[in-house]
Formats: C-alpha cells, structure tokens, sequence
C-alpha cells in the first residue's frame, strides 16, 4: 500500500488526510514540533515548502510508526465534538467572568443572549458527542469502565475517550506520557535536576485535571490514600496531584486493557 506523511497542521490535514485514505492510500500524520527539531539536529536551517516535505519524509524514514497509530473514524469524530465543546466551555468561562464584573446596563444586556446561545450550542454539542459514543459499541464499553471509577464523570469519560484512545494498548509509561504526566530527569554527571513534567496532550491533561482534583480529595478512596501519603513523605500538593493524574491513568490503562469493572482492592497502595 501506498503511504503518505503529513504534519498535523491545526486541522487543515484532515482533508487530505480523508481524501487520501479513500484512495486506499496509508496516512501518517507526524507532529510538526518534532519534525522541526528532527531538521535542526541535521543542521538544516532553512525552512520552506521543498525542505519542509523533504523533512517530513526524511523524519518518517527514521522514526516509525507508533504500534497504535491506527486511524477511527469514530473516535476522530469523537474528538472533533469533544474538542468543540471544550473550546465553546472556555469562551463561555471568559464571557461569564467578565459578565460578572460588568457595569450593569448594555453590557450585560449585550452578552446575555451570547451566554444563551454558548448554553444552546453547548448542550447540543453534548448530545451528539452522547449518541456517538452510544452508537459506538467499543467507544461505549471504554467510556462506561471510566466513568465507573469514583469520581469520574461521563464528560470526562468521553475526554479520555477522545483524547487517548491508546489507552489499555501501551504500557503504563507510554501511557503517562501522552498525557504529558510522566517526569522526566534533568541529571548532568553528579548534579541531579528537578523531575519536571513535558509534553503530551495538553488539551486531554487539561480537560481531567479537575476531575482527577476532585477524585485526589474527596470521592476516590485510592487516590485519596495515595495523595495523603504523598503529603505526609512532604510532597507539595501541586506534585502529589500530578502524582495522583499520573496513577489514575495508569489505573485506566490496566482496566482497559483487561476490561474489568473497578474494583478498588487491585489497586489499594502496595
């Protein structure tokens, strides 16, 4: 089969990326940061859409494939409307803050019906990303073991959903860091670096940091155990949450791979 690699480009691939496959060609969507970094490390310099592409090819050449890079229809329209929602959440946050500090009158007046109308499209927006998991049989199986365990909702299900759907074939590394939760050493001969955290997919780590938050300190009696114990060794909170985000993906990750309902016994502090 015929492949093709592209940079992910904000969207403007899917198009093409569609196209291509209906063509029964194989389509690799690379990440453009990397590919930019792949370049400078050979010394190229130079940037324009000749040595672009010879990159992208040249980066695709060197690197293959992740094993789990396969391509769902479903689950990027999943992604699509999951991703849609967020960002009408996000305006609708900013409009409402700034609506709350607003001289009364035709400002408020103003942003009244847009704050409607954010609700409308919002809500619609959630049915359908409903329906499609429900139509979906694997999507719905997954969503349902993640909103089983104690303080994680169906929106937050279906975030993970979308966002990772790795999970439960990679290892509990793999999956740490596509989240953008494992730490990382920074270690040079006898100096030793604070362990920081990078990368991954910030809009899913965003999405669930509140909910994992909730699940660390008052609904999850795993996680909360293990984010007190975390405390006590002197861990600040910050890190004992990212610690705690860390531990419930790899949970997720061991109860999708398995399938089993949440049974807090198997993952009790050892």
């Amino acid at each position: 089969m015929t492949k093709a690699v592209m940079e992910a480009s904000g969207g403007y691939e899917r198009d093409w990326a569609k196209a291509m496959r209906q063509a029964d060609i194989e389509v690799r969507i690379v990440d453009p940061k990397r590919v930019r970094n792949f370049a400078l490390s050979a010394g190229r310099l130079a940037k324009n859409d000749a040595i672009d592409a010879e990159m992208i090819a040249w980066f695709a050449e060197t690197f293959s494939e992740g094993a789990t890079q396969v391509y769902d229809a479903a689950c990027e329209e999943l992604q699509a409307l999951v991703k849609a929602r967020s960002a009408l959440v996000n305006v609708r946050a900013r409009l409402q803050c700034q609506s709350e500090h607003a001289a009364p009158g035709l400002v408020q007046k103003a942003q009244a019906p847009v704050l409607r109308c954010l609700d409308n499209e919002i809500a619609k927006l959630e049915d359908a990303i409903s329906a499609k998991v429900k139509s979906t049989p694997d999507l719905a199986e997954r969503a349902e073991i993640i909103e089983g365990v104690p303080g994680l909702g169906e929106t937050t299900a279906t975030n993970l959903v979308a966002g990772l759907p790795e999970l439960g074939e990679v290892s509990d590394k793999i999956a740490s860091a596509l989240i953008g939760a494992a730490p990382y050493d920074d270690d040079s001969g006898k100096r030793r670096g604070h362990r920081q955290i990078k990368g991954g997919r910030r809009w899913v780590r965003n999405a669930i940091y509140m909910p994992c938050v909730g699940a660390a300190r008052l609904n999850n009696p795993v996680l909360m155990a293990f984010y007190d114990r975390l405390i006590a060794r002197g861990k600040k909170p910050k890190a004992a949450l990212v610690a705690c985000m860390r531990k419930l993906i790899v949970i997720l990750n061991t109860m999708l791979a398995r399938r089993p309902k949440w049974d807090p016994s198997r993952y009790a502090l050892r």
